[in-house]
């Protein structure tokens, strides 16, 4: 019964930090907006839509990124008999 506690706890807490395309598209508009734009103008759609490519720029980055693909170095230990 805990078990299903717990995980229902960390469900809501995942679920928590979700945003919906219209909360973003209204923080996005609202960072817009205080840069000055005002809404159906090309600058305002053009504000909006470097916050786009920059959200899609940062999503490929952070893809692209695997910590666990590091190089294998390959460092053979070579024992030489002593000459006698």
């Amino acid at each position: 019964m805990w078990q299903k506690t717990v995980m229902a706890v960390a469900l809501a807490a995942v679920c928590a930090g979700c945003t919906t395309v219209e909360d973003r598209r209204a923080a996005d508009e609202a960072k817009c907006r205080s840069y000055g734009f005002t809404k159906k103008n090309d600058a305002f759609a053009e504000c909006l839509q470097r916050i786009d490519l920059d959200r899609r720029a940062e999503l490929r980055r952070v893809s692209a990124f695997d910590p666990w693909d590091r190089p294998i170095i390959y460092r053979p230990i070579i024992i030489r008999p002593k000459p006698n």
